[in-house]
């Protein structure tokens, strides 16, 4: 047997045909660093958020289960404790009241929390950036949470004013804190927190409840139940408990306005960090494929004679992984890189809407494994496979140059037009029938490239769309007005009385829990007129609904949650005043893009209530140039908070702007490059496998030019057929993600238009000029000799 050349001879092998395929390379490295480089990016902010949470919840003692009552007295909390799964309760009181700051005159709505007078409490703990609790003395003290002392440069010390239960009082603050159940810290029935707008407070509870008249009572309570306990029975057992006080229905953390929010962002972090980089490192393990493919085919008598002179298969086999692990090793750490440097600016832009006492970024070694990992396997996929073939060959077969491919004529294809091409375009034609399959592998890849810029910019449309949706098509309002309680609907007309108010119109919020057998959801059923003319409710045709008198009308997200169709029945209970468990009928189901509801009739409402007419507030139509507007509906004792739909559509634009299209913006960026990557990758291999014909072709008396356009002619055949193709992956990729995207506050539309394909066909046009001009120079200045030597 002959001796085996020592491995250092295919080390040596391998560094020449990696200097060698450097653009090729390159182009895959590249392709393999993008996959990586969002894996790290949606992967590591995703777990720095959840750890950051996390933390937050287990050192300050975040709650279970909540629940809101009308007024509750104090020995109630023991009847609590001996529930079976309670571990611990802690009773408060929440208000509402009007702030006042100097230097900003819009109003402030503030939720007021009571804290122990002389001791921290058990559940929802504050932690204290500056300053302490609250303490006793003349002027009241309040700890305000850090967003709205931020937002309004508040410091320890200074003094705002309060509108408490109808009294204008002076509060010092005394500390600036974080409260785990404000991490996303918003205002009742809002989806975005405004921190100008909207603050929470806390107070010592003894003076809160002299304020409020709730001395010896709670009107909220917290739980954390017993390690192994079934929540539902804890819900059920403090419903059961507190029902006769008024109990507007115990819910889970899952509910909970904060932690619900967050978790839908970690779960769309969750899907980006799986979705985008399998799509990436697939398209990184076809490129692997085909080159290696044709590697091996170039490399068949190479492979013979290793074979020949001792080598095994597994020698072979590792020679030829260790080539393609080189490429995504490259590729994986250029990726992590630039993860790790993008991903630490992007986990900070989501801490300005999250608020963690400590937010905990850093090298987040599962995304590192696991980036590594999903590499290694898309070399392996694009490898083994290609190698495979070449090794069960045997020696003498390999030294056999390849079976050319079928032959047919194809004049009995093209017909007469075949006779009137240029023997340049004639070979284009007979290689890519001849070589079908392959020519689909580069279609496809190609084609894929162009759907990843489709589907990058989708979202920036599809926004525009939603948002413009929301705010032309639904809201025509210029004011949301909500009253501190219930008044009579005659209120409507004292606010259209006002002058610089056009138009009123009142409308009725009821918190409820709709039921569809095991099923539910806690939302606002609103009462709006029959006819609406600054709320409009629109089904999927974009015209407006007239509210039933003897059914609801359900958003589309949350009829498919509740697994419910128009027609059917939906249990709906009530959560304040006298609790009623309804029977309604799903009159149709309408398509809001922001937000869950459901809707009905405000004077059905009313009577299914068994109430008078009476509304929780008003949208107004106002004249924007005058100020006095505001200054007015300031005055009015009965009005808790004023908002502005202005500000409300540039709070979303900009949340959207910092989150999910801050991600898409990479996304597209990075799924450009990858175009040029794939292009490129099939120009370059079409040129080294073509290299000895074009050089033939030059001794034959063809000139650059005619030489050249074999090459672009094929290229741009592929490129023509894998446009189109781009455009449906595309549709559907955009497609799948903004389903797999959807949730409470928002959900992205699929909207589709001629200007992303024509951005998509742009961007992969450009791509193929570029590879072109690159080969370019390679054709035309190509060195007939070296080339037509035999190997």
């Amino acid at each position: 047997m002959v001796k085996a050349l020592p491995n250092g001879s295919l080390k040596r092998k391998m560094l020449r045909e990696l200097s060698g395929m450097m653009g090729q390379l390159v182009a895959i490295a590249s392709v393999v660093a993008i996959g990586t480089m969002v894996l790290i990016i949606s992967l590591s902010t995703r777990l720095s958020i959840a750890q950051s949470q996390q933390y937050f919840y287990d050192q300050y003692q975040f709650a279970d289960v909540f629940m809101h009552v009308t007024r509750a007295p104090n020995d109630m909390a023991m009847r609590l404790q001996e529930l079976p799964g309670v571990n611990q309760v802690e009773t408060r009181i929440i208000a509402s009241a009007r702030i006042q700051i100097d230097d900003f005159p819009e109003p402030i709505q503030g939720q007021f929390q009571s804290v122990p007078d002389f001791s921290e409490p058990m559940l929802n703990r504050l932690y204290y950036r500056y300053g302490g609790p609250p303490q006793a003395g003349q002027i009241p003290q309040v700890v305000v949470t850090e967003p709205f002392a931020e937002a309004h440069h508040l410091q320890v010390g200074d003094s705002i004013q309060a509108i408490l239960n109808g009294r204008l009082q002076r509060l010092e603050i005394s500390g600036i804190a974080l409260s785990p159940e404000h991490i996303y810290q918003l205002e009742p029935n809002s989806i975005l927190p405004d921190y100008q707008r909207f603050g929470v407070f806390f107070m010592q509870r003894s003076a809160l409840a002299t304020v409020f008249d709730l001395e010896g009572a709670f009107n909220q309570v917290s739980v954390s139940i017993q390690y192994g306990a079934d929540p539902h029975d804890v819900v059920s057992q403090m419903n059961a408990l507190l029902e006769r006080f008024g109990s507007h229905g115990a819910y889970l953390r899952e509910e909970q306005a904060s932690h619900r929010f967050l978790s839908e962002e970690l779960e769309q972090l969750r899907i980006l960090s799986w979705v985008l980089p399998t799509i990436f490192l697939s398209v990184a393990a076809f490129l692997l494929h085909v080159l290696m493919g044709r590697m091996m085919l170039m490399q068949r008598q190479t492979i013979a004679l290793l074979k020949a002179f001792g080598y095994s298969n597994r020698q072979i086999l590792t020679h030829y992984l260790s080539f393609s692990l080189c490429i995504v090793g490259l590729g994986l750490i250029v990726g992590t890189l630039l993860g790790y440097w993008v991903a630490e600016p992007l986990a900070r832009l989501y801490a300005m809407y999250f608020k963690f006492p400590e937010f905990m970024f850093g090298i987040q070694i599962q995304a590192l494994g696991v980036a590594m990992a999903i590499t290694a396997l898309a070399a392996l996929a694009g490898t083994f496979s290609s190698v495979r073939k070449a090794l069960i060959m045997s020696p003498a077969e390999a030294m056999r140059p390849p079976a050319p491919p079928s032959f047919h004529h194809h004049q009995s294809i093209l017909g007469p037009m075949y006779q009137k091409l240029t023997p340049g375009t004639r070979m284009i034609v007979r290689t890519l029938s001849r070589h079908w399959f392959r020519s689909v592998i580069a279609i496809f890849g190609i084609g894929m490239s162009g759907a990843l810029l489709i589907l990058g910019g989708h979202q920036f449309n599809a926004v525009d769309h939603m948002l413009d949706h929301q705010y032309r098509g639904v809201f025509r309002m210029d004011l949301d007005v909500q009253f501190t309680e219930a008044r009579p609907h005659r209120v409507i007309h004292e606010l259209t009385s006002i002058p610089g108010v056009f138009f009123a119109e009142g409308y009725r919020q009821v918190p409820v829990r709709l039921h569809n057998r095991h099923r539910y959801e806690r939302v606002s059923l609103s009462g709006l007129p029959e006819q609406p003319h600054l709320r409009h409710v629109l089904n999927q045709q974009m015209k407006s609904e007239t509210l039933p008198g003897d059914g609801i009308l359900l958003t589309r997200y949350l009829a498919e949650s509740l697994q419910l169709n128009a027609g059917d029945s939906v249990y709906v209970e009530t959560l304040v005043g006298h609790q009623r468990r309804l029977e309604l009928r799903v009159a149709a189901l309408v398509d809001e893009p922001i937000g869950i509801g459901a809707y009905m009739e405000r004077v059905a409402l009313n009577r299914t209530l068994f109430e008078d007419d009476v509304v929780d507030g008003a949208w107004l139509l106002i004249d924007a140039t005058d100020p006095t507007v505001y200054q007015t509906l300031q005055r009015l004792p009965y009005i808790a908070s004023i908002g502005s739909l202005l500000d409300a559509e540039s709070d979303i634009r900009d949340y959207i702007q910092d989150t999910v299209l801050s991600v898409m913006m990479i996304m597209f960026f990075l799924a450009g490059t990858m175009t040029f990557a794939v292009v490129y990758n099939n120009a370059r291999i079409m040129f080294s496998e073509r290299e000895r014909e074009l050089a033939s072709m030059r001794v034959l008396g063809f000139t650059r030019w005619e030489v050249l356009w074999v090459l672009v002619g094929e290229l741009a055949v592929l490129i023509v057929i894998a446009i189109p193709l781009g455009w449906i992956f595309g549709a559907g990729f955009s497609y799948a993600m903004v389903s797999a995207l959807s949730m409470d506050m928002f959900r992205i539309p699929w909207v589709l238009d001629m200007r992303l394909f024509a951005m998509a066909t742009f961007g992969v046009l450009f791509a193929a000029l570029l590879s072109i001009a690159l080969i370019s120079r390679r054709v035309l200045n190509l060195d007939m000799i070296q080339a037509l030597k035999t190997e």
